[in-house]
């Protein structure tokens, strides 16, 4: 039999890395055992459902290079099927019209809660009359469906990560409401568990992996699934992300978004590769460094920690980095070439755009770093206050007099590492200054302070960029 897992999010919002990360989940466990990764987008709450927020999730899922394997369904143009299996539950006596208003609802949990219980409805209507039922629709009620929960029950699944889990049906808050209210014998349009229950069954879904929060909706869908006689999928119920607090990651925690995420400037292998270990501990592999397709051959859904997992900004940080030291200069310099272009930055040649990415690659935790580290290549920097205080020291400003000297008179318009190399070190013995000297005092020169990438591989840049000389002389014309 076909394993088929799917990710069915709400498009009310932008794609959440709680999302991302089940998604990741699903398509890693259906790459693991040949299954097939779908997409079913449940866009039935028409007011805050946005076509631009499913345009957003699927962007991203592809970012993250998570492709799914046939066209997504949309649960909006599957109303009418739902509201027919409805309908059979009615017939079958599985559920039945409630005509309790809000106003009674209210009353009764301000009733529960004054006397310390949960809220739970008194299913008063369960067993109406037929004229019971038409006295309330000729007074103009309207109705929702509710489907029947026997209190008495015991709701038993073996969860792939949780093991077995019980619920008892007194405690599902009681007749569980299957659609909205609509008036005389309509039907109204279907609520999420039954809406999920009809369609995971029409996609045949085998395998239903999301988060822990769904628990008790799990539940509620077993029996449903049994009052319709569909077969059972398994069931997967993943651990929520959690804050530096311990608490749910949510909105307040600023960076929530996979848009954002992307506009920081963490690479989607990196994100993918972070989410994959974000409550879940291989014991097969002691790498952290993995492609989507290593991941893939050693998940295991049964590895997952059943306790959140604690977002770290660090840990997210280092392995973004760990991948752009790895990626190739070619690459990388493609990527960081927008960051440039927005700026207006045009680089001299391919190859020196290659050299700068090779020289900035280590020392970057985010691609928009490529912005403040390329800069001084770009721009001619102010010199800050450490640079000023350590041209007071006379050998610095003499040290690039005699830099300066060197490069004109012997019409230096190109070096390279060795030929810098050879530069200081003749000049260094000759007038008996120390390197380190002279190489602080060329740093200044390119970079307005003490601090930068390496010197040597930065001057044969400026060199080529034909800004050396220039950079120089600025220093020595300084008070």
């Amino acid at each position: 039999m076909e394993k088929r897992l799917r990710l069915a999010p709400s498009p009310t919002g932008l794609f959440h890395i709680g999302t991302a990360r089940t998604a990741l989940f699903n398509w890693l466990y259906a790459q693991k055992i040949g299954g097939k990764f779908l997409i079913r987008i449940e866009d039935t709450d028409f007011l805050r459902s946005k076509s631009k927020y499913t345009d957003n999730i699927l962007e991203g899922l592809k970012w993250l290079g998570l492709k799914w394997d046939e066209e997504p369904i949309k649960q909006s143009e599957r109303i009418s099927i739902h509201k027919s299996y409805i309908k059979k539950l009615l017939e079958s006596g599985a559920a039945y019209r409630c005509f309790a208003t809000e106003d009674e609802i209210s009353k009764l949990r301000e009733e529960q809660k004054k006397k310390g219980l949960p809220p739970k409805h008194d299913n008063r209507h369960r067993n109406l009359s037929k004229e019971e039922i038409e006295t309330f629709i000729s007074q103009g009620r309207t109705s929702v469906i509710r489907f029947k929960i026997d209190e008495k029950i015991q709701i038993t699944w073996v969860d792939q990560i949780r093991g077995e889990i019980k619920w008892q049906g007194k405690d599902l808050g009681g007749d569980l409401v299957l659609s909205r209210r609509a008036k005389n014998y309509e039907i109204g349009d279907p609520l999420y568990n039954l809406a999920v229950v009809i369609d995971d069954n029409f996609m045949n879904i085998t395998h239903v992996v999301r988060g822990e929060d769904h628990i008790s909706n799990t539940a509620k869908q077993i029996l449903i699934y049994k009052a319709l006689n569909f077969k059972l999928p398994n069931f997967s119920h993943t651990p929520l992300i959690l804050n530096s607090e311990g608490k749910k990651l949510s909105k307040r925690d600023s960076v929530t978004s996979i848009d954002e995420f992307r506009d920081m400037g963490y690479l989607p292998e990196a994100l993918s590769n972070y989410m994959a270990f974000l409550g879940w501990s291989p014991k097969s592999s002691d790498s952290e460094i993995l492609s989507l397709d290593e991941i893939s051959e050693i998940f295991d859904l049964s590895e997952i920690n059943k306790a959140g997992g604690k977002f770290s900004w660090e840990k997210l940080n280092w392995m973004n980095s760990q991948y752009i030291k790895k990626m190739e200069s070619i690459k990388l310099s493609g990527i960081i070439k927008k960051y440039w272009e927005d700026n207006d930055w045009v680089p001299p040649s391919q190859e020196w755009a290659h050299k700068l990415a090779i020289l900035l690659r280590d020392s970057m935790t985010l691609l928009k770093d490529a912005i403040d580290q390329s800069r001084p290549f770009f721009l001619i920097p102010t010199i800050q206050k450490d640079g000023q205080d350590f041209l007071e020291n006379k050998d610095s400003k003499l040290s690039l007099k005699l830099i300066l000297n060197y490069l004109t008179e012997e019409d230096i318009t190109k070096l390279d590492k060795k030929k810098a190399k050879e530069i200081l070190n003749e000049i260094s013995k000759m007038h008996n200054i120390k390197k380190g000297i002279l190489m602080k005092s060329l740093r200044v020169a390119f970079f307005g302070s003490l601090s930068g990438p390496d010197l040597i591989q930065s001057w044969e840049l400026f060199s080529e960029s034909k800004t050396d000389i220039s950079r120089i002389e600025r220093c020595l014309k300084s008070n």
